[in-house]
């Protein structure tokens, strides 16, 4: 958003040195493209324009609502065609790859060059005597080989030495399955695509354009090119920040702020409440980053949004701490199984764990919850909001469950809502289901 749309600039003579807690969370949402309202229609120019805004999409495979690469293009411009966003990163049509940049996540495939010291490490760290990489050469040759020969391949579909390779202790992966994950970390294979979800793997050579893999970017020019970006993506941010947005070692991520900083492109700020250990906490400024007089947004954030995926930063910023509960035992959750922030102005405002039963074409709010400073209409909106995301996903209805102390608010500001019982929520009265989603607005 520009200052003359309702922005205060924070560089030449408007530069800010102290920023209030407010201040801070308008920059990073900004930052982030949830500035201004969400565009009518959207188009393969607004899908690129997320990607280039957050410089990485984190991938994962739970798929109980939504994939969380699908999720913060949805949340930062509504309603798009998922086959769109499917052929553009994961079709033979190279502009983006896969690789480790925060976890297994698509980058432009023309910054392959920045990770070759990633690459570097891995294979220092996993390939050198001693290692599983080292006593399973001629197994990796094979791989290489088998991909020169046939172009690329899915791992059931390597031709085995063994009629049945033998599966070790990693992640209960076959040999082969390893051995292509170990060469990818390397740089030696990349993601030629995905077929549903799984992953297709081919030589580096025959999926990275020459010029990206030959060019050399030294370790210093790529931790510093990476830790701007980071700042330009975050708007205002910590050390500790932007070196989790790349997840680059701290001792990288100083000297490349300490040059930033002298180069005019970040700048040291106080931002009130941002201390640890009751001390101050120093944070940065990036020369772009502006001031939304206001942020006026309603979005469901994936766990791996970068909005909140480094959770001490969205505790910092928006007094939300957060846990992905997938792997906490069912009794022991306390929000749910799956559980979205969700973002209500410039605050996160409640949290819902969604689930979709694509069977009875209903979206089922299994839980919602309340956090502090909710505003007075967040029942509301956050209703449109999934009634919105229900028709996204093809879904007629939406029907809450008793779980949460948002539940019942929401479920009263849904037309006719349907109710459902959860096994963690108090019984709740039961309703027919609301009407298709059509009617709503």
């Amino acid at each position: 958003m520009s200052a003359a749309a309702g922005s205060v600039g924070c560089v030449g003579n408007d530069r800010l040195d102290t920023l209030s807690a407010t201040q801070a969370r308008r920059i990073a949402l900004a930052a982030q493209g949830f500035s201004g309202a969400r565009p009518a229609a959207v188009g393969a120019g607004r899908l690129h324009g997320v990607m280039d805004r957050m410089g990485a999409l984190q991938i994962d495979s739970v798929n109980v609502f939504a994939r969380a690469h699908y999720m913060p293009h949805y949340a930062r411009l509504g309603a798009y065609d998922r086959d769109a966003l499917d052929r553009m990163l994961f079709g033979r049509r190279k502009r983006y790859v896969e690789y480790v940049a925060h976890e297994a996540a698509l980058i432009g495939i023309d910054d392959w060059p920045l990770w070759r010291f990633r690459m570097d490490d891995f294979r220092a760290r996993y390939g050198g005597p001693g290692t599983w990489v080292h006593d399973n050469a001629a197994t990796l040759r094979r791989l290489r080989d088998e991909l020169a020969d046939r172009g690329p391949l899915r791992p059931a579909e390597v031709e085995r030495a063994q009629e049945r390779a033998a599966r070790g202790p990693w992640w209960d992966w076959d040999d082969v399955k390893r051995g292509l994950e170990m060469l990818w970390r390397f740089g030696d294979v990349a993601i030629a695509e995905r077929r549903g979800f799984e992953r297709t793997y081919a030589l580096a050579e025959h999926v990275i354009p020459v010029a990206a893999r030959e060019r050399e970017i030294p370790r210093a020019e790529a931790v510093r090119e990476l830790v701007r970006r980071a700042a330009r993506a975050y708007g205002v941010a910590t050390a500790a920040d932007l070196g989790d947005y790349y997840r680059l070692k701290a001792r990288d991520v100083s000297p490349a702020v300490a040059e930033l900083v002298d180069a005019g492109e970040l700048h040291p700020v106080r931002v009130e409440g941002w201390q640890r250990a009751g001390r101050p906490v120093a944070a940065y400024l990036h020369r772009d980053a502006v001031v939304p007089r206001r942020i006026d947004r309603v979005a469901l954030l994936s766990p791996f949004d970068p909005v909140v995926w480094f959770r001490d930063r969205a505790l910092r910023l928006f007094g939300f701490d957060y846990r992905i509960e997938i792997y906490v035992p069912a009794h022991k959750r306390r929000y749910g199984y799956y559980s979205l922030p969700v973002l209500v102005g410039d605050r996160l405002a409640a949290r819902v764990d969604l689930k979709a039963d694509r069977a009875a074409g209903t979206l089922l709010v299994q839980s919602a919850w309340w956090e502090p400073g909710a505003p007075a209409d967040a029942a509301e909106r956050i209703a449109a909001e999934l009634q919105r995301a229900a028709r996204w996903q093809g879904l007629e209805r939406v029907s809450v469950s008793g779980w949460g102390d948002a539940s019942h608010d929401i479920a009263a500001a849904l037309p006719a809502a349907a109710r459902h019982d959860h096994p963690r929520a108090p019984s709740a009265p039961t309703a027919v289901l609301a009407p298709a989603l059509e009617r709503a607005s």
